[in-house]
């Protein structure tokens, strides 16, 4: 196995207005990590208030971590209607990943890395590209997509398309599509460029489009009841360390799927 890592802000999550909790990428795709027994290395950030405490619950996850500070925490406020769908406003914006974050010789070993931007401004085209760098990213588009400013989450697609230049894989959820492409026809997503894209639509499975073929991967059964959020995390971890371990796409798409119906089956 080849080395693995995910890089991302933490945030402060306050779900259908109760307790805030933690959320974000490195803790909920690390926990779909520690549940595959996947080694792997997580790169965190959050605001000078959150240190201590979310220092300790990624420590709860068993894999290495590195947590930088500045700024705010990123924070959230959602609630999810009956048939799934998920209202958000955002509270805090927190302080783009600088260029030196992480050191250097903390990436020096990964080979394969999921950058989980929360907001576009999470990484600019210059950390893609230093990140980038003899890797293979994995980046959830809703860091294209999302206008990183206080209020009910808006989403556009005036993103600086030089990001795509270092993405191997682009993980895009179904709305994201539409804002990207006005479609979420397969077919109009290659027009993007990123080698392999792997289009989620929920309860309908994902589509994966790689060296000019498509292949639908159906959704297996879940607790309707269960708190999705952190799904998308998983899945994207899950898909590049499949990967990662030599499978080809749409069986790295299976391997996602499966173990996201089974921690949402265990919630």
């Amino acid at each position: 196995m080849q080395s693995l890592a995910v890089i991302g802000h933490l945030t402060r999550d306050v779900v259908a207005g109760g307790a805030p909790r933690i959320g974000g990428a490195p803790w909920y795709g690390g926990r779909a990590l520690h549940a595959l027994g996947q080694e792997a290395v997580l790169f965190a950030k959050c605001g000078e208030g959150d240190r201590a405490r979310y220092q300790r619950r990624l420590a709860t996850l068993g894999l290495p971590a590195t947590l930088a500070v500045g700024g705010e925490t990123t924070g959230f406020s959602f609630t999810y209607d009956a048939d799934g769908t998920r209202t958000m406003h955002v509270d805090t914006v927190g302080e783009p990943w600088r260029t030196d974050e992480p050191q250097g010789l903390l990436l020096r070993r990964v080979e394969w890395l999921h950058v989980a931007p929360l907001l576009r401004s999470d990484f600019d085209v210059a950390a893609l590209e230093r990140l980038g760098l003899g890797r293979r990213l994995l980046l959830d588009a809703q860091g294209l997509v999302r206008v990183p400013e206080v209020g009910p989450l808006r989403l556009d697609a005036n993103y600086d398309p030089d990001l795509l230049r270092h993405v191997a894989i682009l993980k895009v959820a179904e709305e994201e599509a539409h804002v990207l492409m006005g479609t979420a026809e397969p077919e109009s997503l290659a027009e993007l460029g990123v080698p392999e894209i792997v289009l989620t639509l929920g309860a309908a499975g994902s589509v994966v489009i790689a060296r000019g073929t498509t292949e639908h991967v159906p959704a297996l059964p879940t607790d309707d009841a269960a708190d999705p959020t952190g799904a998308g995390d998983a899945f994207s971890v899950a898909y590049l360390a499949a990967r990662a371990d030599g499978h080809a796409p749409a069986s790295a798409a299976r391997r996602a799927t499966a173990l996201v119906a089974a921690l949402l089956m265990r919630r």
